[in-house]
């Protein structure tokens, strides 16, 4: 696992303060890798899930550090979301 990765899965573990996700969402962070959210919280991991979220990293660093809302990043093009959008949606009130 990346540096870059070990630091996206802090940041949101620290975002979501203890709390899980109900249902299992990816985040693809371009070349860096992927990590996976579910109800135990953020980790790394490559396996099949709800949603996937893919963007560069620094539009994710963005996201997680409050500087940049989701469906802002979705709207400009910036994310991609493939999957469950309800999903998503969830998620994106988890990451605000």
């Amino acid at each position: 696992m990346s540096d870059t990765i070990q630091a996206a899965v802090a940041a949101l573990n620290e975002k979501m303060a203890g709390d899980g996700f109900d249902g299992t969402a990816k985040f693809v962070m371009g070349d860096e890798g992927s990590f996976i959210v579910d109800d135990t919280g953020a980790h790394a991991g490559e396996a099949e899930a709800d949603v996937t979220l893919t963007a560069d990293v620094d539009t994710f660093q963005q996201i997680f550090e409050g500087e940049l809302n989701p469906t802002a990043a979705f709207m400009s093009g910036q994310l991609t979301i493939d999957g469950d959008m309800g999903k998503a949606m969830q998620l994106a009130q988890v990451l605000a």
